[in-house]
């Protein structure tokens, strides 16, 4: 099995997709690929149709979206672990992978993920009421699941993957968060695999100029 990720300072689709294997220690292949502008186009459609990353490639199957390869290895490879095992959690669960999945625009759109880096931006009021909305979920679900794990839903979970990047954006530009959520945020920055991804962003030296906004810190 193979991974096809794009550059890890900057991918947070890549990310999502990583995580997921390396949390629950699945054995795969990765191959790096630069998301730099020239010949991109190009060099992704040699993996998948949509041209853009991350791609799990098992066998004779190939997967093309983060949210999809996190189902697939859940179950294929997890006999469905990746989600709680409770169906109301599991539907939530779901649907606030969903939720970052099809939204947040403005907070993918004005702090987009650079681990090495600290910022300071201006943000709009619609990407303040999306962090408020993102903040006000992670401290009702860490409050609820507080007592069976340090995760959102208690355990890990693919809701944790889709969230990570998130993570690493509010770090980034010192958003400002609940106790709880700063918790979480802690939580995730420590965790073993993140701490993997983030030395391995930091070792590249490739800068992506439209994915380095703001001002140093």
């Amino acid at each position: 099995m193979k991974l096809v990720v794009g550059n890890k300072n900057y991918s947070s689709w890549s990310l999502r997709a990583w995580l997921c294997l390396a949390h629950y220690q699945i054995a795969f292949e990765e191959e790096g690929v630069s998301l730099g502008a020239e010949g991109l186009k190009d060099r992704l459609r040699q993996f998948s149709p949509t041209a853009r990353v991350p791609v799990l490639i098992d066998g004779d199957l190939t997967v093309w979206d983060s949210l999809a390869i996190c189902e697939y290895v859940s179950e294929q490879y997890l006999a469905g672990r990746g989600w709680p095992s409770d169906p109301k959690l599991r539907a939530r669960a779901r649907a606030i992978a969903c939720e970052m999945h099809s939204g947040f625009m403005a907070v993918r759109g004005e702090l987009p993920m650079n681990c090495r880096a600290t910022r300071r931006v201006n943000l709009s009021d619609q990407c303040r009421q999306e962090i408020t909305r993102i903040d006000t979920m992670w401290t009702d679900l860490r409050q609820a699941h507080a007592s069976s794990g340090p995760w959102l839903f208690g355990e890990f979970s693919i809701a944790d993957c889709m969230y990570a990047p998130v993570v690493f954006r509010f770090k980034t530009y010192q958003i400002g968060v609940s106790e709880q959520s700063q918790a979480y945020m802690t939580t995730t920055l420590n965790h073993p695999p993140i701490q993997q991804w983030l030395t391995a962003a930091l070792e590249e030296t490739e800068v992506l100029p439209e994915d380095e906004a703001g001002v140093e810190v």
